[in-house]
């Protein structure tokens, strides 16, 4: 399985299905989080389960570049106020999640953009 993969079913196990155990699986400690909401450890991602409503990553482009994997999706049920677009950096080691760094920017559609262009 690639890194890509890894990542993908991770994220989809985890977060849409609510399947905690998923954090056994594909991801270790000392899991370090960049993101300037969430502490360091897995217990912050456990914990964030049961007020995730509706939440859906969907993820438009993954990249793979040794032990980092890069992912721009749109997301919905993280922002209160509607989807947004994120860029995900995830680190792993020995093919498990052990970093994440993350922009969050709310989700604009390509028709309200200034260029035009879709935001991923």
């Amino acid at each position: 399985m690639s890194k890509k993969d890894i990542v993908r079913t991770a994220m989809r196990e985890l977060f849409e299905e609510k399947d905690a155990t998923a954090l056994d699986r594909y991801w270790a400690e000392p899991y370090v989080q960049h993101s300037p909401n969430m502490p360091n450890g897995l217990d912050t991602l456990r914990a964030a389960l049961p007020s995730l409503r509706g939440f859906r990553w969907q993820p438009e482009h993954m990249y793979e570049d040794g032990d980092v994997v890069i992912a721009l999706s749109r997301v919905s049920g993280w922002l209160p106020e509607g989807d947004a677009a994120i860029a995900d950096f995830f680190r792993l080691e020995n093919d498990r999640i052990v970093e994440h760094w993350d922009v969050v920017q709310p989700y604009v559609p390509a028709d309200r953009t200034a260029s035009g262009n879709p935001m991923i």
